[in-house]
């Protein structure tokens, strides 16, 4: 890349509202594992039985379901930090006292309070991430949403990162307590964003009724030219990375015969890096390209990675050809994750942007939801190599659809 480009998105990182962008994906990927995975961890060195610890999963069900009270926090507005400011603060400061107090509690000797306080640290979490979407679709232009997305997913990961493996790491020299302290002091990052973030530039008018808040959303968007056809895109863009990605531990190991330690190095350590710069750089050619073009050769890309996950089923065990496989599939994934959150940004209007980003994100994740199931039995029939082929054909029907909306696209 010429030095004037890289200078000149370099410049763009420097943009008040990128910055902020960059920090709410930190705040809105920081509480996911201190909930879920980083809690399991800590039960389990605490010696909770397996059946409590599978039932703690549970507690993670507000993120599919926050789009049934999306519609209130677009309905309601704080008085204070405006229509979406108001309510990200409230919620920071909820978050980093549910972490804390999390922190406190004996995972062996109280589950059900452990329970009920990571149920609710689930649900504050996910409707951070309601108010967070909406803010960033109504604050960022056409020009920006694709860096914007690429850094949403940056600061996501990163936080994740910290409050994954590095919390683990804590926990093992601090203990728990103090791990989670640690984490609810990171939650300053969100509320520092929040208190010097700026207002958007066009500001929605509030439903007037939650009815209003409810219903016109829904209204709104099937009002558009060719409505059913988004949505189908919206739902099948992703699927063809979905199937690759779905079964991707499970055939290192089982069907290329990689050790555990290997799979772990390269799928968790340079696949998170690879998706990382895959969002970054995604939203870096989106500056150029614009959406249609992202959308077109990011889904190319992404479809067309699952055939070095084919190339290696048929050579078998090559530490390189997997290294290889796991650094594609994932760089793809983040750039066609970047151009597809700056979809979704693109497609919410500004009156109903927190209901309508929570609805279409719901959407787009419930085909991804259900390959898991499906993706065993078809690697049961027809074997890993030509599972992988059919993991790229399920990407030609939103491939196709991003085609076929190509003029709408180029609008938006």
């Amino acid at each position: 890349m010429p030095f004037h480009r890289i200078r000149q998105h370099l410049q763009r990182l420097s943009n008040r509202r990128l910055r902020i962008v960059l920090l709410l994906g930190f705040s809105s990927g920081l509480p996911l594992a201190l909930c879920g995975a980083t809690l399991q961890a800590w039960m389990a060195t605490e010696g909770v039985s397996i059946e409590t610890i599978g039932l703690l999963t549970l507690v993670g069900i507000p993120y599919t379901w926050k789009f049934l009270w999306a519609p209130f926090m677009d309905r309601f507005v704080m008085p204070f930090l405006g229509r979406r400011r108001g309510w990200m603060l409230i919620t920071q400061i909820f978050l980093a006292g549910l972490i804390l107090f999390l922190g406190t509690l004996s995972v062996r000797e109280h589950p059900f309070m452990v329970a009920l306080t990571a149920f609710a640290l689930a649900f504050v979490s996910a409707s951070q991430d309601i108010v967070i979407d909406a803010y960033r679709a109504d604050l960022l232009p056409a020009s920006e949403r694709g860096l914007g997305a690429g850094l949403t997913v940056l600061g996501y990961r990163l936080a994740m990162l910290s409050s994954g493996a590095l919390a683990l790491v804590l926990a093992s020299v601090w203990g728990w307590p103090a791990t989670y302290g640690l984490m609810a002091a990171l939650m300053s990052v969100g509320l520092y964003a929040t208190l010097s973030a700026p207002e958007p530039a066009i500001q929605g008018t509030p439903p007037r009724t939650l009815r209003d808040a409810v219903l016109l959303p829904l209204q709104e968007f099937m009002t558009r030219p060719q409505p059913w056809a988004f949505l189908g895109l919206i739902i099948l863009y992703k699927l063809g990375d979905a199937f690759a990605g779905s079964l991707t531990t499970a055939f290192l190991i089982q069907g290329a015969g990689f050790g555990i330690a290997e799979v772990g190095t390269v799928n968790k350590g340079i696949g998170l890096f690879a998706t990382l710069g895959g969002a970054v750089l995604g939203g870096a050619l989106m500056v150029r390209w614009g959406l249609y073009r992202s959308l077109l050769w990011f889904g190319i890309l992404q479809g067309g990675a699952a055939l070095s996950f084919a190339w290696l089923a048929v050579v078998g065990h090559h530490f390189g050809l997997m290294v290889l496989a796991v650094f594609l599939e994932n760089l793809t994934s983040g750039m066609g994750t970047a151009a597809f959150t700056a979809l979704l940004m693109a497609l919410c209007n500004t009156r109903f942007s927190a209901t309508q980003f929570a609805l279409l994100s719901a959407l787009s994740a419930a085909g991804r939801v259900y390959v898991g199931p499906l993706s065993g039995i078809l690697v049961a029939a027809l074997g890993w190599a030509l599972f992988f082929l059919f993991a790229v054909l399920a990407a030609f029907p939103g491939i196709w659809l991003v085609w076929r909306q190509r003029q709408a696209l180029r609008a938006l």
